[in-house]
């Protein structure tokens, strides 16, 4: 193979050759993250000469996920562990936990990070100043990679269909009732557009595929806390004593699943995330229908995809919604 020119290497890295040519040759005025798209195109491209000292080093991804206590986020921390394990010296990926319900301390990890980084990968809370913070970097050049939740339109996003799953669960409610009566649905809050879409999902399948007898007639916000979920599960009992379906868009399965099972209630439970006490449930009938968004799979995905961007991979990596799987007892 012939030696890579200039205009190669400013073609991939989607620069000027006069900015590849300060780069290789280390005359600086450059900023760091074009300098690390300049490197990396010329890795890349196999180019023979010896990189400059100020900007050789490793390439550093942080990836900010929320809520560690959770059964799926934790899945998720693992899957980006074993990716890290797997990968060249030279390339870290770093992982961040933070508390969902401060998003000026999300927003400010955006904005003024403790590392050096070439991306970033981010599961958070859909809030203002969060949104504001990822437009910030991602207008600066910062290559961004949204996981699970979706905060702003300008960077990509990786992740089920949400209201594609709550229409699954509206069509396993209705097809699987089968006695008339109340419906109710629970989620954590408004602050996660995913959650809001799940919901949606399920209120347009039922308006749009009516069942006479079967009316959907509340969403409770839970927070994801146990306790207050149990209460919702108890409000819901004493306000519709014809509850006969119970779709859980958000968290706290533990609970709701573990109140249900003492309280010898049966109705038609429609959760999401395998665990051991979903998967028990679902064994013994407590619940019926699990929807897991396989988390290792998204994590394989957010990181093929930044990779891409930051010129690790040379192909395109295609980003079609990740399948979830409906599970239910027969198929445990």
């Amino acid at each position: 193979m012939t030696k890579p020119t200039y205009v190669d290497i400013a073609k991939r890295a989607g620069v000027g050759s006069a900015t590849v040519e300060r780069v290789l040759n280390g005359r600086g005025g450059v900023k760091e993250h074009t300098a690390q798209k300049v490197l990396l195109a010329a890795r890349a491209l196999d180019w023979p000469g010896r990189m400059p000292e100020m900007h050789r080093g490793i390439i550093r991804i942080e990836v900010i996920l929320v809520r560690p206590d959770t059964t799926f986020y934790a899945r998720l921390a693992q899957a980006f562990r074993r990716i890290a394990s797997s990968l060249d010296t030279t390339i870290q990926i770093h992982l961040t936990f933070l508390q969902e319900d401060d998003p000026v301390a999300i927003s400010e990890r955006i904005t003024n990070p403790s590392i050096r980084r070439s991306g970033l990968v981010i599961a958070s809370p859909s809030h203002p100043q969060i949104g504001a913070a990822l437009r910030k970097a991602h207008k600066g050049g910062l290559p961004i990679v949204q996981v699970v939740s979706k905060t702003i339109e300008e960077a990509d996003f990786v992740g089920i269909d949400n209201r594609a799953v709550g229409r699954m669960a509206g069509l396993m409610v209705s097809r699987f009732v089968g006695i008339e009566g109340t419906l109710v649905a629970l989620c954590h809050s408004q602050i996660y557009q995913v959650h809001k879409e799940r919901i949606q999902g399920f209120s347009d399948f039922i308006e749009r595929n009516p069942r006479e007898g079967l009316n959907f007639n509340h969403v409770f916000f839970g927070m994801d806390d146990h306790d207050a979920s149990v209460r919702c599960v108890m409000e819901a009992l004493h306000l519709w004593p014809d509850l006969v379906g119970f779709y859980n868009a958000g968290g706290a399965n533990t609970a709701i699943l573990q109140y249900l099972r003492r309280s010898g209630r049966k109705m038609f439970f429609a959760g999401h995330e395998l665990t051991d006490v979903t998967r028990s449930s679902l064994a013994d009938g407590t619940a019926d229908v699990i929807f897991d968004q396989m988390p290792e799979a998204q994590a394989r995905r957010a990181t093929d995809l930044l990779f891409s961007k930051i010129g690790l991979l040379h192909e395109t990596v295609d980003n079609p919604p990740i399948r979830f799987t409906t599970i239910t007892a027969e198929n445990l």
